[in-house]
């Protein structure tokens, strides 16, 4: 019985020691962690917006499918907006970065993070078939075809990863609707 209990003791301090350890780790990592995903959503508003000289989150009223909202300013004009959005794919959330002039265009996503399917949905992210957002008007919706686009609202679909096309192409149909809801003509 004895035994068991100075086990215990040496179980108890043992996972103490680790846990306090843990958190210092933690403590210590925490700023830099925070300080690398803000330069790296700077970037990417930088990428998907490159009229805005800076960014700053608006105040707007946002909705479940929105979760993120930055002004893009030239001075103080505003140039655009670049909106977070996070629909559902093949393998979990997709975190998108979609950028929106003030004169009805998309001009550039960036796929933040996701969690598709190597060498299928993985391949978002890539140049062929990101860059098809840009220069997308945003006065109809966006949809996937499986075909070269014959329209201006056309997105050609990822080969063998619709579900990711169809994914990310809503996440910036959301940024859209949002846009021309609520901050359309919004000059301040």
């Amino acid at each position: 019985m004895k035994e068991n209990i100075r086990l215990g003791l040496i179980l108890l301090l043992i996972t103490g020691v680790a846990a306090f350890l843990l958190g210092g780790a933690y403590e210590i990592t925490k700023s830099p962690i925070a300080a690398s995903i803000a330069a790296d959503k700077q970037a990417a508003m930088k990428e998907i917006l490159p009229t805005a000289d800076k960014f700053q989150k608006t105040d707007v009223k946002i909705n479940e499918k929105i979760s993120e909202v930055n002004e893009g300013l030239k001075g103080t004009e505003i140039t655009g907006y670049a909106i977070k959005v996070a629909p559902k794919g093949y393998g979990g959330p997709v975190e998108i970065m979609v950028g929106l002039s003030t004169e009805g265009k998309v001009t550039g996503i960036k796929i933040l993070a996701h969690t598709e399917t190597p060498g299928l949905g993985a391949n978002a992210p890539q140049p062929k078939f990101s860059d098809q957002f840009k220069n997308k008007p945003t006065k109809d919706k966006l949809e996937v075809v499986k075909t070269v686009p014959t329209k201006d609202n056309q997105i050609q679909a990822i080969t063998g990863a619709t579900i990711t096309s169809k994914t990310v192409t809503l996440g910036v149909n959301d940024a859209i609707d949002f846009y021309n809801a609520s901050l359309k003509g919004d000059k301040k």
